[in-house]
């Protein structure tokens, strides 16, 4: 007879036994209708499970976080089966939900056409209108191996003998497909409906080279139709704004395969707006109280196993290289070189907080397969920052870093964020009072600056709690990019001390933090996010100067010097083109400001403006314009309204 405590804190007594749907229809039939699992003391369940004992339970709808996670999970299960029902031979993997989406590997001798998709698809809302029911299953290790070599699946056989022994081993049938599966799943498949399949790619067993090469689909799947069509219509919005074609067309950046992938070759046009980011980055740090350091590429290997990189980060490593017999390594972080400087003398209570800042370039070993532009590379620039204070000084440090934060990333036009605290997870170094000091502080910091933010229970690093934010671009996709980390493990793994006022030597609490993540990344998302329009203070090109003819080219070039001689990134097209072609080809570089001159401007020592959203701005003085172009560089405005 068990009493179920509710997320509004009602009870709901029952005579007897009674399965989460039950529940759910006696709180009332438009919550049942929703529902798609349920959350018992915490834990995810099917709404099929019964509840025999007191419990607190809260039913998850199909529009809730979990809930959409669910479908996604189960609409990768419904794809599995259509698959093997149109193609037995196929063997199934593995299938995960991943952001936005689900994936299924399959053993295939053959690989997937856009015509299988559509077949595909086709059978599984044919599985959708036959509403089969889900239901779960616990077996033994020995029958549920016994199962799959019956059915031939050797890959779920493998999966099953490399479950730890103990583990209770669940199936999920539906119809007359089987899957090795924890769940939860929905209750049937006509909970399943606004999904698409969107292509077919390929990938290793287990992510290993070594082993075969299987068929992987990806798809995605939402709680409404108008959710799904939503989606697809901010991917059709993305594939306009893909910064590798946009880097392309306006000549920012290239990967060039002959030097290898994943290594970036910046362009000058490109190299102008990484400079003028740098440059700001720069001065925004000096100001908020930071030094700047400049330390190598390469380090000696023993220093990784002292950081402990070699242990947990070696496969993300390049191998070693020899010198003299001596073994270096590229670095895959800064970390570890900005402790050395701060170890290179003996430091006191009153030079804390040190905050040290650098734009150093790291490598990392990625697969060739998971490269992709800007945003997934083997050497980018880190816009790496440490602050090593006292546990005293961790909240105003973290409130300083979160304000550094809002004032860089405002700058660029993100003001909306997506905010994570990650608390201590289960293995963890440092003892439980530093963890409870270190939280609180990330807690307060958060709520000083009336920040959201989510509480990622056990989320954080095993050497201390993190802050991560991801800013919101013009499409509504979210980006990691700031990280504030606090770190309990390098400075007792490299001995660092200072002297406490007391006279005795204690250990620094060391905060990892970057603000773009990386260069490259933060460089591509720009320029999606502005969709290569970049504003004013970033463009590459601010204004550039047409003459109508080769008779005003001499003053064409005059305009651009005394814009030039302002600061103004100024260029002039001299070409024996017309003027209409002119004006097209500088709209698809997308500067921002084209100064057309003619007779009547020479003659009057004005330009006529337009800008390259093809409105027309009137004629202006040469002086105006420099004037106007001046404000918004310093101002950093997109846009000022032109007086002449």
């Amino acid at each position: 007879m068990p009493d179920i405590q509710l997320p509004d804190g009602s009870l709901r007594h029952f005579a007897e036994p009674v399965s989460g749907l039950a529940l759910a229809r006696a709180i009332g039939g438009g919550l049942a209708k929703a529902a798609v699992a349920m959350r018992v003391d915490g834990a995810l369940k099917d709404l099929s499970t019964v509840l025999d004992q007191d419990a607190e339970v809260a039913i998850v709808t199909r529009d809730s976080v979990d809930g959409l996670e669910v479908i996604r999970h189960s609409t990768a299960h419904l794809m599995a089966q259509a698959v093997q029902s149109l193609y037995p031979e196929v063997q199934v993997t593995i299938g995960p939900v991943i952001e936005n989406g689900f994936y299924y590997d399959f053993a295939f001798p053959r690989g997937f056409t856009p015509e299988d998709l559509e077949a595909i698809e086709g059978r599984m809302r044919a599985l959708i209108k036959a509403d089969l029911p889900v239901r779960r299953e616990l077996l033994s290790r020995e029958d549920a191996v016994a199962l799959f070599e019956k059915k031939g699946e050797t890959y779920k056989v493998e999966i099953i003998r490399a479950i730890p022994e103990g583990e209770p081993l669940s199936l999920y049938r539906q119809g007359d497909f089987v899957d090795l599966c924890r769940g939860p799943h929905v209750p049937s498949t006509g909970a399943l409906g606004a999904f698409k399949l969107q292509r077919v790619a390929g990938a290793y067993w287990r992510g290993d080279s070594r082993n075969p090469m299987l068929q992987r689909i990806y798809g995605t799947a939402w709680a409404q139709q108008k959710d799904l069509d939503a989606y697809l219509q901010q991917l059709v919005e993305a594939e306009r704004r893909d910064h590798r074609r946009i880097g392309t067309e306006l000549e920012l950046f290239s990967i060039q395969e002959d030097a290898g992938g994943g290594l970036v070759f910046w362009h000058p046009m490109g190299a102008r707006v990484r400079r003028i980011i740098e440059d700001f980055w720069r001065s925004a740090h000096v100001e908020a109280g930071y030094d700047l350091l400049y330390t190598p590429h390469i380090a000696h290997e023993q220093l990784w196993y002292t950081s402990g990189h070699k242990d947990f980060y070696s496969e993300s490593m390049f191998d070693p290289m020899q010198d003299e017999g001596q073994p270096y390594q590229l670095k895959p972080m800064n970390c570890p070189f900005h402790i050395l400087i701060y170890k290179d003398k003996l430091r006191s209570y009153r030079e804390l907080p040190i905050r040290w800042a650098e734009l150093g370039t790291v490598y990392r070993h990625e697969m060739s397969g998971a490269l992709h532009g800007l945003m997934r590379v083997r050497g980018f620039t880190q816009d790496d920052a440490h602050v090593f204070c006292r546990p005293d000084q961790i909240e105003a440090e973290i409130g300083a870093v979160l304000v550094l934060i809002r004032k860089i990333l405002g700058t660029f036009g993100f003001s909306q964020y997506e905010i994570n605290l990650s608390t201590r997870p289960e293995h963890s170094v440092g003892s439980d009072e530093i963890w409870d000091v270190a939280i609180q502080a990330l807690r307060n910091a958060l709520e000083r600056a009336d920040l959201d933010y989510q509480v990622d229970a056990g989320g954080g690093a095993f050497y201390g709690p993190k802050i991560d934010l991801k800013i919101q671009d013009a499409i509504g996709r979210r980006w990691q990019c700031s990280t504030v980390q606090l770190d309990f493990n390098l400075p007792e793994r490299f001995a660092m001390e200072y002297v406490a006022e007391d006279g005795t030597r204690k250990v620094p609490i060391m905060v990892h933090r970057a603000i773009f993540g990386s260069m490259e990344r933060f460089f591509g998302v720009l320029v999606e996010h502005y969709e290569g329009k970049f504003p004013v203070w970033l463009a590459p090109v601010q204004a550039v100067v047409l003459p109508i003819s080769e008779h005003h080219a001499e003053y064409a070039e005059s305009v651009r010097d005394t814009l030039a001689k302002s600061g103004i990134r100024a260029e002039t097209d001299l070409r024996n083109e017309k003027i209409g072609y002119k004006i097209r080809a500088h709209t698809l570089r997308r500067v921002p400001y084209l100064l057309v001159v003619g007779e009547r401007e020479r003659e009057a020592g004005t330009v006529a403006v337009r800008d390259r959203d093809g409105q027309d701005l009137g004629t202006l003085t040469v002086g105006a314009v420099g004037v106007a172009l001046q404000k918004m560089d310093q101002a950093r405005y997109n846009t000022l309204e032109w007086q002449g």
